[in-house]
């Protein structure tokens, strides 16, 4: 279902998915059975979306992966961001609460909730959950050393 005053962009694939007022859409998004989009809420290229649901004005607008997933109002997710939500065995979910930002190319691996305005740092692995109002960065540290051998 698509609402009025939704705009679905050339290349993108829609199954079984629902599209809110105010929504926008790809280019080349996908939306699997079971993607919910709020109101305003924004997904870009390359996006793909499988039993996700994107809460008023949350959005994803780059090379992003959402499966099993609740987005919050007002959410913003990074590109290249992932839901890890298989384990191989079982689905899990991954619960983003309201006002958060999520840097870019971060993995959330679920079960695993994000705080409301939380922040969770480009490039992080999350396994475990984040409060409410907090910084989550879960990285190694860059080590530079001199190249060693014949290029």
């Amino acid at each position: 279902m698509v609402a009025e005053g939704a705009t679905v962009h050339p290349f993108s694939h829609v199954e079984k998915a629902e599209i809110g007022p105010g929504c926008v859409v790809g280019p080349y998004a996908r939306l699997r059975p079971g993607a919910v989009m709020e109101e305003g809420a924004r997904v870009g290229n390359f996006v793909e979306m499988k039993k996700a649901r994107l809460c008023k004005g949350a959005k994803a607008n780059h090379l992003t992966y959402l499966g099993d997933a609740e987005v919050g109002p007002g959410a913003n997710i990074g590109a290249g961001t992932i839901t890890c939500n298989y384990d191989g065995l079982h689905k899990h979910q991954t619960v983003i609460g309201e006002g958060a930002f999520i840097g870019s190319n971060s993995a959330l691996v679920a079960p695993v909730t994000i705080g409301a305005r939380s922040l969770v740092g480009a490039g992080s692995v999350i396994t475990k959950d984040v409060p409410d109002d907090s910084l989550a960065i879960a990285r190694g540290r860059q080590t530079t050393m001199p190249r060693r051998g014949n290029p």
